[in-house]
């Protein structure tokens, strides 16, 4: 069965890539709207890797503009240009990202064959940056040494399911079906009414995804993220380093821990791990004790719900 949400990470070293573990980057389908999440140096040698494909992305959302989640941009846009590509593509990120790519794309000469379509955002204020009539993205305010945001993903509510047994003597034309799926009751033809909860079935329970790049331990991001099913939060270090992770405005693996369990989030995804670990069983060590449904955002793991 497809899942409406499959998000593949493609990176999850922080600022210094290592031989084996590559910048901050995650592929998110989520309905068949393909999303770029950051964008760090490798990122398309990465899509291509796990066997992505490149042309699906039609939205890219970068958090910050710290090099590990942006410098890969330039090479992946100028590929989808070699590439032929001719669908616009969405760029939603801090307004400075704006200019230096337009700089870039002046100094080489490259006249993209696709538009892109800049979309600005203060990533200091929690504000939608994208809806349609299944899903809404919204940005989460962070802290971190320069203006950094996450991004809300969340499924909107659907219509509800039709009980295919309890209609199939009425004879419903697709109005009518459309209209009992709005929550409304049905009136036959003798003038009787059926009440809507016969007639339904609740729909499926929306999923919801939180991206917390960059951050120190932040609680008013707590009433932002309540409940959601999937938190990705940065964990740059284990407690061996507490100090250094104040001092950078990062996380532990025991803060994001709290605050997932703060949160009540479903499951909690660590990742941007400093270069300095080569074994990661120190994470969920620190983690599991505050947050037990925690794994590690693992470069090629697809998460599905």
């Amino acid at each position: 069965m497809q899942h409406p949400f499959q998000l593949t990470i493609l990176g999850s070293s922080s600022a210094t890539p290592t031989s084996f573990r590559n910048p901050t980057s995650q592929y998110l389908d989520f309905f068949s709207r393909c999303f770029l999440i950051d964008c760090g140096e490798g990122t398309q040698v990465q899509i291509r890797r796990h066997k992505l494909r490149l042309s699906r992305i039609k939205h890219i959302l970068i958090s910050h503009m710290h090099g590990d989640h942006f410098f890969g941009l330039p090479g992946l846009l100028s590929s989808l240009h070699l590439l032929n590509h001719k669908q616009d593509i969405h760029l939603y990120g801090p307004e400075a990202l704006f200019p230096l790519l337009d700089s870039i794309f002046l100094a080489s000469d490259t006249k993209l064959r696709f538009t892109l379509v800049y979309h600005p955002f203060n990533p200091s204020q929690s504000q939608v940056i994208y809806r349609d009539e299944k899903l809404e993205v919204s940005t989460l305010p962070l802290q971190h040494r320069i203006p950094c945001c996450g991004f809300l993903f969340r499924e909107l509510p659907g219509l509800l399911s039709i009980n295919k047994e309890a209609i199939a003597s009425y004879g419903l034309n697709h109005a009518q079906i459309m209209q009992i799926k709005e929550g409304n009751d049905f009136t036959d033809a003798d003038g009787n009414t059926i009440k809507n909860a016969h007639l339904t079935r609740p729909p499926r329970k929306p999923v919801s995804y939180a991206y917390c790049s960059d951050t120190a331990f932040h609680p008013p991001l707590i009433p932002l993220i309540k409940g959601v099913d999937l938190l990705y939060h940065e964990s740059t270090f284990c407690n061996d380093l507490q100090k250094r992770a104040a001092e950078t405005y990062h996380s532990t693996a025991a803060e994001a821990a709290r605050i997932a369990s703060m949160s009540e989030v479903k499951k909690l995804l660590l990742g941007h791990f400093s270069a300095r670990y080569n074994n990661l069983d120190g994470f969920l060590e620190e983690a599991k004790p505050l947050f037990e449904n925690t794994e590690l955002a693992l470069e090629g793991t697809t998460f599905s719900m």
